[in-house]
């Protein structure tokens, strides 16, 4: 008999590890929710560089090598046109915002992995607005369209024999398993007490693409505003503009002005956005751990995590996969 694995969550980073297992050989069953989650509202970025920050080597390092699974191994398993964008341009507003720019570039060319810097950025992106000159390039970086991803993986899982059932309260219930992965985000410390991740609110707008508009751009555009972060992702009929952060436990609720900030900031630096089609204003829960880096790993004989990805979930799920598989291999079977 195969070895068994339940796997507790559905998004991203549990169908990741779930299609990845049962490709190896194992018997997965999924606990999930049919409610959307952090993986339907997130805006689907792999952007490790234009991500990063001084003091987050550690998680630079793991979202490059996750980025090169992206490009190496992982897209070839998805339907091709799950790519919405191939590059990141990240531009500033003001004077602070570039000084922000050049320290986060120099930091990058410290750590081996410079970014193509520009002061003419609208030749890049003839949509940005008027003065906008100052930014950087990450060639490798990509967008996928989220919903197609989950979609994408869900049904991959399907053909691969992966069973679907309820959530559970506690592990007791999935004591029939030989292995279990915790990997339901926010909602991972009620299953095992002093996992250190914490609901962190996110707000993200879908902005449709009308008739007579000009296009969306082709690469991502991430920008910083006034010391806001805004991006503005594209889809096959729009662009993704987020997102907001607040420390507001588990509140789902979009404000008013999160979404007035979100759309002044895109705004202002793409101002045709300014005649899209507001489509969806939805709000979502990331899954953050003090330094911000997700656990992944062993607590247990029986029982593995994977959780705290923050805003990283789509980019991070291969790397996920592969570090959680390395486990498997040495898992004892109860």
């Amino acid at each position: 008999m195969p070895r068994s694995l339940a796997v507790i969550g559905g998004g991203v980073i549990g169908l990741t590890v779930a299609h990845r297992a049962a490709t190896d050989g194992w018997a997965v069953r999924v606990h999930r929710t049919l409610q959307p989650g952090a993986s339907w509202v997130a805006g689907g970025m792999l952007a490790p560089h234009s991500e990063g920050w001084p003091g987050e080597e550690r998680l630079l390092a793991i979202g490059l090598e996750s980025l090169r699974l992206w490009h190496d191994r992982f897209l070839g398993e998805l339907p091709p046109d799950v790519v919405t964008a191939r590059q990141s341009l990240v531009v500033a507003v003001d004077h602070a915002d570039a000084a922000d720019l050049k320290t986060v570039g120099a930091w990058l060319t410290a750590q081996g992995h410079p970014v193509t810097p520009t002061v003419s950025a609208r030749d890049v992106e003839p949509l940005l607005a008027q003065g906008i000159r100052h930014g950087f390039i990450a060639e490798t970086e990509l967008a996928v369209d989220n919903r197609a991803v989950v979609a994408a993986l869900t049904a991959a899982c399907e053909r691969l024999g992966v069973r679907w059932a309820d959530p559970v309260q506690t592990l007791t219930e999935v004591a029939d398993s030989d292995t279990v992965l915790i990997a339901n985000g926010v909602d991972a410390p009620a299953l095992w007490p002093g996992l250190p991740v914490r609901p962190v609110k996110g707000e993200v707008l879908r902005l449709r693409w009308r008739r007579g508009c000009l296009a969306p751009p082709r690469r991502v555009i991430r920008a910083r505003v006034r010391g806001r972060q805004v991006y503005v992702v594209p889809r096959a009929d729009g662009v993704v503009v987020g997102a907001t952060q607040y420390e507001h436990g588990r509140d789902t609720t979009p404000t008013v002005s999160g979404v007035r900030d979100l759309l002044d900031d895109a705004c202002a630096v793409i101002p045709a956005l300014g005649e899209y089609e507001f489509a969806e204003a939805a709000a979502g829960l990331r899954p953050m751990t003090p330094d911000n880096l997700p656990i992944v790993g062993r607590l247990d004989e029986r029982t593995l995590v994977a959780a705290g990805h923050g805003r990283s979930g789509f980019l991070l799920a291969p790397w996920t996969a592969e570090t959680i598989a390395a486990e498997l291999e040495g898992a004892s079977v109860t």
